[in-house]
């Protein structure tokens, strides 16, 4: 069998902090984190807020900040990699479409930001490869001359999505690419992830949207209190959540809309 392009084997994640002048306090973050991805895959991340879903990804391209203490193992296409290695890798093999609509520069603007993209990606007409990939995603020439700060967050969302797949990476954590969208946006910027996937990606879908992940993923993970407590198929999303192991993943599937907001006691 052939190895995951991306394996995580219980990644711990702790800061340590200074009170009071020495008084050292050591905070754990990822308490025992673990996941595949392999190319033509889209793995879901899936959890609540403040469960670890974008520390994750933050570590495995190498950017926390130096008070950090990590242990456990991050392996990328067959070798181990160090956060040295994982920081090399990003922005190059490995892709972050971030979270916050903050990560485009307010003072420059959007053609030239994304024309830049375009640059490191090493494609030929840089001009012609912004406006395209714009337009694909349903962006007007008149996008490029804008600003961040006059375009909506669904429409950064879109511009971003455009940058982060411009150089066609073999690994991409999309972390919550879809709040602000309007549901047809959302559903195909959702779509362009499992393009991505099916034409030879890993795609690391992070999202608090289980119905939306359903949709696309070939396996959800799901994460608590910085743990993975359980990987799943789609497929055991289904009728009142029996065919799901862990307490958790059946009370986050109860508790959508569409299953009558049910809030199920976790043992």
């Amino acid at each position: 069998m052939t190895a995951p392009l991306l394996r995580i084997d219980d990644l711990r994640v702790s800061f340590v902090q200074y009170e009071r002048g020495l008084h050292r306090r050591v905070v754990t973050a990822l308490a025992g984190m673990d996941l595949t991805a392999d190319a033509g895959e889209v793995v879901a991340l899936v959890g609540a807020s403040g469960a670890g879903k974008s520390l994750l990804a933050h570590a495995v391209l190498g950017l926390l900040p130096p008070n950090v203490q990590e242990s456990g193992t991050v392996v990328f296409d067959g070798a181990v990699a160090d956060q040295d290695v994982r920081r090399r890798l990003a922005g190059r093999e490995i892709m972050l479409l971030p979270q916050s609509v903050t990560f485009l520069d307010p003072v420059a603007p959007i053609g030239r930001q994304v024309r830049r993209s375009a640059r490191l990606a090493g494609l030929a007409d840089p001009r012609r490869a912004a406006a395209e990939a714009l337009e694909r995603r349903g962006l007007g020439p008149e996008v490029l001359r804008r600003y961040p700060h006059e375009l909506s967050g669904g429409m950064i969302r879109r511009v971003l999505v455009a940058m982060a797949t411009m150089s066609r990476p073999r690994l991409i954590f999309a972390d919550e690419p879809t709040p602000g969208l309007q549901p047809v946006a959302a559903r195909a910027i959702l779509a362009e992830f499992r393009e991505l996937a099916d034409s030879g990606a890993a795609v690391v879908l992070i999202t608090h949207e289980l119905r939306g992940a359903l949709e696309i993923a070939d396996r959800i993970v799901i994460c608590h209190d910085g743990r993975t407590i359980e990987v799943a198929d789609p497929q055991s999303f289904s009728g009142d959540g029996s065919r799901l192991a862990h307490p958790h993943s059946r009370a986050l599937w109860q508790a959508l809309p569409d299953n009558g907001f049910r809030v199920a006691t976790e043992a």
